[in-house]
């Protein structure tokens, strides 16, 4: 048994002061209110103290690219020519370092669970290691050499395209079909594995079915209309929208993880919120690609429940993905006042863990897994604020975390 005093913890939708926490075996066992005596206890953790933040969309080897992207004028698909660079460099060994890199900036910035969303399968020629899940168990050991929980979410890609061969380095992506993805992926023996169809464009709607049926109660995460390019194409291919081509092939469910779905028309906003899927919003991301802002309240109003995720890690700040979700809906607006503080810190803990299949994660609660973080409040940007969940998502970032717990 282990015994935390904490100074402020957010609990039960509340900061509390002076919360004593016992843990064992990674667990949460009880929770006490330890009162006036406690402020001079040795031990104490000072700050303000958070559930695990989750981050429910990455793309590890993103993560070279950072810095580099700047230097030019573009759109996302000059930016994807970029990234296809690095994808080709790539081998487990080197995958394993950048991605122990990664994981560890997201342990010391407050992130505790990590869904990886990952289809950098095979050689660059396309052939298959000897191991032909090879990249993905690199990516498995790199969370575990850096403590982060994974959820690798294994990504059938199987085109460059509507109706198109992959080319290039895409042919390191695919297994050919959706059943070879299948089996592959099946042959993994790990439970941390998930699944995802990387979009509308690079799987055959037929072949949509099939990862969907493997995923079953798995999570199940879906790149969603996030260039208008995606959505004119597939309206020409198949006469609907990606949305109503994932409800119609039985993809869009409460396990499904739509990730950016920013342009969206009203009846995708309503098949999406009858499912009560999660829609994933990435802000740094989607600015710094110029994708656009997407509705994250017209979906939250709808049914769906919102996530965050640092995607292309152009900054890993789950703080900054929080607070970006009201700020661009102010932008877009001209209002402020969408989202409240709490609504966005449970979108980065409860909700978030949930998505990648960890339900016993994202609170601070007998029961719930012993994942906590603080953040200093006696920094430049948090002085003076006060211990309150409005300092922890508008004012903080990750900069501020000055402890994290992981089990």
């Amino acid at each position: 048994m282990s015994s935390h005093l904490l100074e402020h913890a957010y609990v039960d939708g509340e900061v509390r002061d002076d919360v004593l926490v016992e843990t064992s075996d990674g667990k949460v066992v009880s929770l006490r209110w330890w009162g006036e005596s406690s402020r001079t206890a040795a031990g104490r953790v000072t700050g303000l103290t958070l559930p695990g933040l989750a981050n429910c969309h990455s793309h590890a080897f993103h993560r070279a690219l950072r810095g580099h992207t700047q230097r030019e004028r573009g759109s996302f698909w000059t930016w994807r020519e970029q990234m296809y660079d690095v994808a080709a460099e790539l081998d487990p060994d080197s995958y394993y370092a950048l991605a122990l890199e990664v994981y560890r900036e997201m342990r010391a910035t407050g992130i505790t669970a990590v869904g990886e969303f990952h289809y950098l399968h095979h050689q660059a020629d396309g052939t298959p290691y000897e191991d032909p899940n090879a990249m993905g168990r690199a990516l498995l050991a790199a969370a575990d050499e850096a403590g982060i929980r994974i959820r690798l979410l294994d990504t059938c890609y199987l085109a460059a395209g509507i109706g198109r061969e992959p080319e290039g380095v895409q042919r390191r992506f695919s297994d050919g079909d959706a059943d070879a993805w299948a089996a592959r992926v099946e042959a993994f023996g790990d439970d941390r594995v998930g699944a995802a169809i990387h979009s509308v464009r690079a799987v055959p709607r037929e072949q949509m079915k099939t990862v969907a049926q493997w995923a079953q109660a798995r999570p199940l995460h879906v790149h969603l209309s996030e260039q208008v390019a995606e959505n004119e194409q597939c309206l020409a291919a198949y006469g609907v929208t990606p949305t109503r081509l994932l409800a119609d092939e039985a993809v869009l469910t409460e396990h499904t993880s739509l990730v950016h779905a920013t342009h969206l028309t009203d009846e995708d906003i309503s098949l999406i919120g009858d499912a009560s899927a999660y829609a994933c919003f990435c802000p740094t991301t989607e600015r710094d690609l110029a994708d656009g802002i997407g509705p994250s309240t017209a979906l939250a109003a709808a049914g769906a429940r919102l996530t965050l995720g640092s995607d292309s890690h152009a900054a890993i700040d789950l703080f900054e993905e929080m607070r970006a979700v009201e700020m661009h809906e102010r932008l877009a607006t001209q209002r402020r006042g969408h989202w409240s503080a709490a609504e966005l810190l449970t979108a980065a803990t409860v909700t978030g863990h949930a998505s990648l299949g960890f339900t016993d994660a994202g609170r601070i609660a007998p029961g719930q897994r012993a994942d906590f973080v603080t953040i200093d409040l006696d920094s430049w940007r948090t002085r003076g604020s006060g211990a309150t969940v409005e300092t922890a998502v508008f004012a903080a970032s990750a900069a501020d975390v000055s402890e994290v717990w992981h089990g």
